[in-house]
């Protein structure tokens, strides 16, 4: 498991600030990754939120996609999501609740999990 700061070793002035960092964001992901069976995280220009898009509407699984900004935009945002799932790029999958990881991840999962 990764190491995090320990809440004690955190100030709670500090700690209220990270909880409330984008928190309607992550709320909204949680939210899709609960309701929903495969759930892609992602970001406009980036080729491997599209190629993981692309894998999935070939093998015809329905997933939801939720998009934040692109490079230059709402990072923010995705900053908060990566802080919450502790994954440090896009796209982040997910499947039946479980974080997969990105494009490379969800082409193994399917190589183990399709045969």
């Amino acid at each position: 498991m990764r190491q995090t700061l320990a809440n004690d070793k955190i100030d709670s002035k500090a700690a209220k600030y990270i909880e409330n960092y984008h928190a309607e964001v992550v709320k909204e992901v949680i939210s899709a990754v609960e309701k929903n069976e495969i759930v892609v995280v992602g970001m406009k220009q980036n080729p491997f939120v599209g190629k993981a898009r692309k894998l999935l509407d070939e093998k015809n699984k329905h997933y939801t996609y939720l998009e934040y900004g692109s490079y230059l935009s709402q990072w923010k945002q995705r900053l908060a999501i990566k802080l919450w799932s502790g994954w440090p790029t896009y796209p982040q999958i997910f499947i039946k609740g479980k974080l997969v990881g990105g494009y490379n991840d969800l082409l193994t999962y399917f190589e183990i999990n399709q045969k």
